[in-house]
């Protein structure tokens, strides 16, 4: 199965859009690199964001 499109545009702002149920594959976590560092990006039982280092 092949994921949707993980971000769209934000058309009041113009900024990308993304969906975190698409970052985490319909699960709860997702890694996340910026440069040469990763992230995790965790969405709790009450549907809040945490990303951590």
């Amino acid at each position: 199965m092949i994921p949707r499109q993980s971000f769209e545009r934000d058309t009041a702002t113009s900024l990308p859009l993304h969906d975190a149920q698409v970052l985490t594959a319909g699960g709860s976590i997702a890694l996340i690199r910026l440069g040469d560092q990763v992230y995790t990006l965790r969405i709790t039982r009450a549907g809040k964001l945490i990303l951590t280092k």
